[in-house]
């Protein structure tokens, strides 16, 4: 079915995430183009604007589940880099700066804990680096996954055979767009639609993109460089960083209902909405087959329970 504008009526799905609060945020080194430790973060503004992305989540029905912060870990709140969790599989984290390595084994425990809620396999330990969500999208069947500044190629793989999902490799080349998440954002995981920023990505990823997705909405570069595309949907609500202001413009177009959110403080740090949002996708009756494709080779749930979990506070 159609909606006024043309395309399908959209609908929200219950969504449950983990996130981490921001106790211990600051930019005290860098490991991306966008922290600079001469500047000045304001950790209480920055709680406040995360809480107000908690909220927002809250206030549209998901559950929010939270993981302890550690002290000495500032980029702790970017939760989504610690872990993947498909069908209830979950591959934890390997980064690749040493900086963030103690936050693994703290985002490991959580699922060791609470797996139950989603019918948790075995936790394996990764072999290759791989930054978990910020380079792994998850679509209907398949799994898109960004290498070239962070993640293996063969975590790729990894994540495969770990799942059973077709995983398609894109490669990034612009710096600043150093995670998959900056450059793409998955809008409709049941419908496999997308956002993305070509300029992001190789000419052979391009095309890839081009040919599998060609209703995706494309951003700018603006837009792309304000973190715009770092955002989460459940199908319907798209919590988007505020500054991305033709792309919110698009995606009313095309049906969804964009949330502004202002995480302007935690982007010091070089992440945004996504970034902070760890989602938690349940196991599945029947997992799909697996495959792993780059992109120069050829083309070819349940509810949520409402309780809270042992060992987690929120």
């Amino acid at each position: 079915m159609l909606n006024h504008t043309g395309h399908p009526m959209r609908r929200a799905r219950l969504r449950h995430y983990l996130m981490c609060p921001p106790t211990y945020f600051d930019v005290v080194y860098s490991i991306n183009p966008w922290m600079d430790p001469n500047g000045q973060v304001d950790r209480a503004l920055a709680i406040r604007q995360w809480s107000g992305l908690v909220e927002a989540y809250r206030s549209t029905g998901h559950r929010v589940d939270l993981v302890d912060p550690l002290p000495g870990m500032p980029d702790m709140v970017f939760a989504a880099n610690a872990a993947t969790v498909v069908d209830g599989h979950t591959l934890p984290a390997k980064f690749a700066n040493q900086q963030r390595e103690a936050e693994v084994a703290t985002h490991a425990e959580w699922h060791r804990r609470n797996g139950i809620l989603y019918g948790a396999r075995n936790i394996p330990q990764p072999g290759a680096v791989n930054e978990a969500e910020g380079d792994f999208a998850i679509l209907s069947r398949r799994i898109l996954a960004g290498y070239g500044f962070r993640t293996s190629p063969q975590a790729h793989c990894e994540l495969a055979a770990l799942t059973g999902r077709e995983v398609i490799s894109l490669e990034l080349v612009d710096p600043c767009l150093f995670h998959l998440d900056l450059a793409l954002a998955i809008l409709d995981d049941e419908r496999d639609h997308i956002a993305y920023y070509p300029e992001a990505f190789s000419q052979p990823s391009r095309e890839v993109l081009a040919e599998l997705f060609p209703d995706a909405l494309i951003a700018n570069q603006h837009d792309a460089y304000a973190f715009g595309l770092n955002a989460v949907s459940d199908g319907l609500h798209v919590f988007i960083p505020s500054g991305a202001r033709q792309l919110r413009e698009d995606l009313a177009a095309a049906g969804y209902w964009p949330i502004s959110i202002d995480l302007s403080e935690l982007s010091k740090g070089g992440g945004s909405v996504k970034c902070c949002t760890h989602e938690i996708r349940p196991a599945l009756i029947a997992p799909p087959r697996p495959s792993a494709l780059h992109a120069e080779d050829s083309i070819p749930v349940p509810t949520i329970p409402s309780q809270q979990p042992a060992g987690a506070s929120s």
